[in-house]
């Protein structure tokens, strides 16, 4: 049994830390990449507050394809290019969107979502799909969740892969 914990005083350089600590303990010895993006997807719900959605979008051929996540049903393909996920993938860029109203095309899953952050998840060059968290708080993101789910990423490509 695994029992991890988000320290309730944490900033975010500690908790993102601690975050990715947790994913490389659980996914370090584990082959299967949906056993292991289901398990960050838990993660990141578990770690971050103010959370609607949590979880990843796989690229298939030349679309995203829902994969494993936390929080109500979602948009199961999204085209490269449209809405926050699509842009991410098709530029490669963490997409953080202060207000999602704001952001043209932006994919309404969620109508309570109000602000979202999409990182790529990029292994030996290839596109392998993107993270995706969803808040019902307006500017709930910000640098410092860019840069620790970056660096989430950057330790689990090759175990989604």
């Amino acid at each position: 049994m695994y029992d991890f914990a988000p320290a309730a005083t944490a900033d975010k350089t500690t908790l993102y830390t601690d975050l990715v600590s947790a994913a490389d303990a659980l996914t370090r010895d584990e082959p299967d990449s949906v056993a292991n993006m289901a398990n960050i997807s838990a993660l990141l719900w578990q770690f971050l507050h103010d959370l609607n959605w949590a979880g990843f979008y796989r690229l298939v051929g030349h679309e995203l394809v829902l994969g494993p996540f936390q929080g109500k049903p979602a948009c199961i393909r999204i085209p490269l290019g449209r809405g926050v996920c699509g842009t991410a993938a098709a530029t490669r860029e963490t997409q953080l969107v202060e207000d999602v109203h704001a952001f043209p095309g932006h994919i309404a899953c969620d109508a309570a979502s109000a602000s979202e952050i999409v990182v790529p998840v990029i292994h030996k060059g290839r596109l392998l799909g993107v993270i995706d968290l969803d808040s019902p708080v307006a500017s709930r993101f910000d640098a410092d969740d860019a840069a620790g789910l970056e660096g989430l990423a950057a330790v689990i490509a090759a175990r989604i892969a």
